[in-house]
């Protein structure tokens, strides 16, 4: 009998045409996942998840961490409903997640920490010009479940930011920084399986230290699937 394939849900932007959202398919269908696509646009099937995926995007409204409504930030209040339901949900229910970029941030939000509303002014060895190849240095801690992952301590990759997580939340620690010593990744101090990425590791899946982060979520989702 053929084995079950985990099913991952993937959150975004409901655009038609969102290269965030075939990407990240890719990368789990080479995996060997089922995937479903969530968005304020894509109803959700009602087949049971064995893992997420908090996608990239639009920046998170201030009022969910207490930030600045002055800032250049373009919000989608509609999003940020529909992904705070369902990282709950998720931690309710023992899910696996992988955030990226907003995804990440926003995962640290439910946890009580807070975001730096523009990181701009505090790069000073880094770029502020987005780029979708890997042209950033990340340096992770050697003690992380990060590193056992993606096997390095250092990685080049790619940029598309202008927040990130400043205070972490509770049940999370910050495991890899920029050189300008900005948080690039989270991941959870206890049993449920986190990782948040600061950057877009499905447009970088070409890279098996890239990939890798896309199988952890499956290994850890089959184990839930075991469990069902």
């Amino acid at each position: 009998m053929a084995q079950r394939k985990p099913r991952i849900g993937v959150t975004g932007a409901g655009k038609r045409w969102s290269p965030s959202w075939w990407s990240t398919r890719l990368a789990l269908w080479l995996c060997g996942a089922e995937v479903e696509r969530i968005s304020v646009r894509h109803r959700p099937s009602g087949l049971p998840l064995h893992g997420i995926v908090i996608g990239g995007g639009s920046d998170i409204s201030p009022e969910h961490y207490g930030g600045t409504l002055d800032g250049k930030v373009k919000h989608d209040p509609e999003r940020d409903d529909l992904e705070i339901r369902w990282i709950k949900k998720a931690l309710r229910d023992d899910i696996p997640i992988l955030g990226v970029c907003r995804g990440a941030q926003l995962i640290n939000v439910l946890h009580e920490g807070n975001l730096y509303d523009d990181i701009r002014d505090l790069r000073k060895q880094t770029y502020n010009r987005p780029g979708l190849l890997p042209t950033k240095q990340v340096f992770i801690r050697g003690d992380s479940d990060l590193a056992s992952i993606v096997k390095k301590r250092k990685l080049r990759v790619n940029s598309l930011h202008h927040q990130a997580v400043h205070n972490v939340g509770h049940g999370l620690r910050i495991v890899a920084h920029d050189l300008d010593e900005i948080p690039q990744a989270i991941e959870s101090t206890g049993h449920h399986a986190i990782i948040g990425v600061q950057w877009h590791p499905e447009y970088l899946f070409y890279l098996p230290s890239e990939l890798r982060l896309f199988r952890w979520l499956i290994k850890a989702a089959r184990q839930l699937l075991r469990r069902g």
